[in-house]
């Protein structure tokens, strides 16, 4: 993948609007965000931060930019610092690991809300189809 992946710092404001979203809606930002920016973020700790459903299955927490990560680094997680994961990285060796080990992914968790439960089958697909819009 040769695209050219725009940095990007979202100021209080948009932080606070999206933050407000449902999570459905948060969940499309975030596929947006993560292919604009080539990353996804997660909060690390000798281990990354990792939520759980109501069924006890594990999912990892994540992102679209360490500003949202750091507003949830509160509580069991406040020790843990935002750490980037390269698109590339996320697409080539998370996903499949992830398929094989039964995680699945809490996205975009924001205050009061666990974020929204995916699979990370659809997480790539969604991914790579707004990853076409770029080439």
């Amino acid at each position: 993948r040769s695209l050219v992946h725009m940095p990007w710092n979202p100021s209080q404001k948009e932080i606070a609007a999206v933050s407000l979203l449902n999570g459905e809606q948060r969940y499309h930002y975030f596929v947006k965000k993560v292919a604009d920016a080539g990353e996804v973020w997660g909060l690390w700790d000798n281990g990354w931060a990792m939520a759980g459903d109501y069924t006890g299955k594990r999912l990892l927490a994540v992102w679209p930019h360490s500003a949202f990560a750091i507003a949830c680094g509160k509580g069991t997680w406040s020790k843990h610092v935002p750490k980037a994961i390269t698109i590339d990285a996320w697409l080539d060796t998370w996903i499949p690991g992830m398929k094989r080990d039964g995680t699945s992914l809490a996205v975009f968790l924001v205050s009061g809300d666990r974020g929204t439960v995916v699979d990370p089958e659809r997480c790539e697909i969604d991914l790579r189809q707004e990853l076409e819009q770029y080439e």
